[in-house]
């Protein structure tokens, strides 16, 4: 008897996973293998998506534009990555909703460097504002890169039109042709940065954050799917935010004198990172490359408005799209700079 009963007890164990596994709510996210990712990466690690229910499956891409486009076409049901051109385009037409924050350039956090190739470097490109007459690679005209290109040269003073912009679609792309020499410098993520100097065919030359901090990247999702499914969408967002708050615990704490300190969070967050981010990123480079994440998820709001202005006004965002009708602020409390009109 004693047996049998061990025997039913352990199937109905087996029943109930099985059952509670078939609960799980299927969902997708749409992505790039950066640092700037590392929330989703860790709320996935840490369980932080299966304790709300959630069965998250991860679909990666090479550049940022895309992952707008897949979440619009409903290839999958949420997106983190860089605000585009494109990606305001398609959220100008209702396909898209932003929700939460990403990454932003935030002075002292390294994210985006300006990468100048060895030649070009030897020959005098040693500072942002020496863009004027290079050529650059970019991933995608209308892409965060072109974007931040546009910030500096409003800033430096100079002429967008007289850089050459060389768009190659992805970052793999990009890095190949700096150090190919077939570009004077290129737009690179700190991880590939890093990687390039360790090379020794690039040259950091400064960093988006020291000239024109801004709202880089948000976490968003298909119109569709906050309508059908919002109870998914706000389990997802919970899980985010609390994945959130951890990697700022861990990679966003300074000393007295201002100076980033890493301790044990870190180095235990590190390696679930390290599984994601292509090329996979020394201890060292995740310190040093991992960007400012809100630890709240909040957006800087009225940054996002001036996005869409500046693109309206290179000609690469239509006139009639309002951010207003594609920012969806119910899902994290108290954004921040909320615009006044």
């Amino acid at each position: 008897m004693r047996n049998r009963f061990i025997a039913i007890l352990a199937a109905l164990v087996t029943l109930g996973a099985a059952i509670a596994a078939s609960a799980q709510e299927k969902v997708s996210i749409a992505a790039l293998r950066f640092v700037s990712s590392a929330p989703i990466f860790i709320a996935m690690e840490k369980g932080y998506f299966k304790d709300q229910g959630l069965e998250v499956e991860f679909k990666f891409f090479d550049a940022a534009q895309p992952i707008a486009v897949a979440v619009a076409a409903g290839d999958a049901d949420l997106g983190i990555t860089g605000l585009t051109g494109g990606f305001f385009n398609l959220a100008g037409k209702g396909a898209i909703k932003i929700i939460a924050a990403q990454s932003r350039e935030e002075p002292g956090y390294d994210f985006v460097a300006y990468v100048a190739g060895k030649k070009a470097f030897d020959a005098g490109f040693t500072d942002p504002g020496k863009f004027p007459g290079k050529t650059i690679a970019i991933t995608q005209t209308g892409s965060t890169f072109h974007y931040m290109l546009g910030m500096l040269a409003e800033k430096r003073g100079f002429k967008l039109t007289e850089v050459t912009l060389k768009p190659l679609q992805s970052i793999a792309n990009v890095t190949a042709a700096l150090k190919g020499e077939q570009v004077d410098g290129a737009l690179l993520p700190a991880n590939n940065a890093y990687a390039a100097e360790k090379d020794g065919f690039g040259k950091i030359i400064g960093w988006v954050h020291q000239e024109t901090p801004w709202q880089l990247g948000a976490l968003f999702a298909g119109s569709r799917m906050i309508e059908q499914r919002r109870a998914v969408v706000e389990k997802f967002v919970a899980a985010y935010v609390k994945a959130c708050a951890d990697y700022a615990e861990a990679f966003l704490q300074r000393d007295a004198a201002g100076k980033r300190v890493f301790g044990d969070k870190a180095d235990a967050l590190i390696p679930m990172i390290q599984k994601y981010v292509e090329p996979k990123p020394s201890v060292d480079q995740v310190r040093a490359s991992a960007s400012y994440i809100d630890p709240q998820g909040r957006l800087l709001v009225k940054n996002i408005y001036d996005q869409v202005t500046w693109y309206q006004a290179q000609g690469m965002v239509a006139r009639d799209v309002d951010a207003a009708k594609f920012l969806d602020l119910s899902f994290v409390k108290d954004h921040l700079d909320l615009p006044t009109r």
